[in-house]
């Protein structure tokens, strides 16, 4: 009973999370595997397995948990704005950009992983156009 009147006193984004938080033990627990995640503004984010993603997505997962080298340092690591609205809401400076090489240009390209604060990453193959949780991260 107690617990039911403290939840009135919760936000969207904290019912948001707990929402997330129960369903991700919930398939953890059933041994499935969410296709979707939901940001705080209810709108759907893929989720890819790390294991699915480009080798070269991969390969910047792992220089971003180094701290580098990045092929692009001008670029690599700076603040990613969120200005497309694709990505939950967030204070600016939340998100970092990094690049994905791919193989065959000599640009920077299209792909990119987007990482936030909370360790969680993000990649888009399409210049920001959509984006896909990464899930299980070595």
């Amino acid at each position: 009973m107690n617990l039911l009147y403290r939840t009135k006193q919760w936000t969207g984004r904290a019912i948001a999370v707990l929402l997330a938080m129960v369903t991700l033990v919930t398939v953890l627990t059933l041994g499935g595997t969410p296709a979707l995640a939901r940001t705080a503004s209810s709108t759907a984010i893929p989720v890819i397995a790390y294991n699915r993603l480009p080798t070269e997505a991969q390969q910047t997962i792992v220089l971003i948990q180094k701290g580098g080298p990045f092929p692009y340092p001008q670029k690599d690591g700076t603040v990613f704005g969120n200005f497309e609205r694709r990505l939950p809401k967030e204070s600016r400076g939340y998100y970092r950009e990094y690049t994905v090489p791919t193989p065959g240009i000599r640009h920077r390209g299209a792909r990119r992983i987007v990482t936030g604060s909370r360790q969680e990453y993000y990649y888009t193959g399409d210049h920001y156009k959509s984006f896909s949780l990464v899930q299980s991260i070595r």
